[in-house]
């Protein structure tokens, strides 16, 4: 069952692109705007991140971080961060246990069989990961409405 506003986040350890365990609870004491995307190097999804980047210094005004989390594997993910310049992490789900806990999974992405990935989600956790939004979009085409998440933000 994904995690809906109300929840205390579930608990995570995931890789980043330098293959460093990152925990969630290394961004307890800011909020925390956590973006599943389904994968690396398509349009929406850079779409999506670089929007996020370019809104970076606009979210830290209000003590907030962005986490990116694909079930891409960490060699992806870095060379994605590193084309599109994300000035944030950006995490491997490759056991997709993570992303099937917040957000469920999409079977046979993009029409491939066997190809399973994170629904595109946006998740605000406050201070003490306590889940203020969610919106899981059960088509990998679409985009979070991004002014809706500077409001959750701008909120608490």
């Amino acid at each position: 069952m994904p995690v809906k506003v109300g929840d205390k986040a579930p608990a995570f350890s995931l890789i980043d692109t330098t293959k460093r365990i990152r925990t969630s609870s290394e961004f307890l004491g800011k909020k925390t705007v956590l973006a599943f995307y389904p994968a690396a190097f398509t349009g929406i999804c850079a779409k999506e991140m670089c929007t996020f980047r370019d809104s970076l210094a606009e979210l830290n005004t209000m003590n907030a971080n962005v986490v990116a989390i694909s079930v891409d594997p960490p060699f992806s993910n870095r060379a994605f961060a590193e084309q599109n310049k994300l000035n944030f992490p950006v995490l491997s789900d490759f056991t997709r246990y993570v992303s099937a806990q917040y957000t469920g999974l999409i079977a046979d992405l993009g029409g491939i069989p066997g190809y399973t990935a994170a629904k595109r989600s946006v998740f605000v956790l406050d201070n003490d990961g306590v889940v203020k939004y969610a919106w899981i979009s059960e088509s990998a085409a679409a985009e979070p409405n991004y002014e809706e998440v500077k409001s959750v933000l701008a909120s608490f």
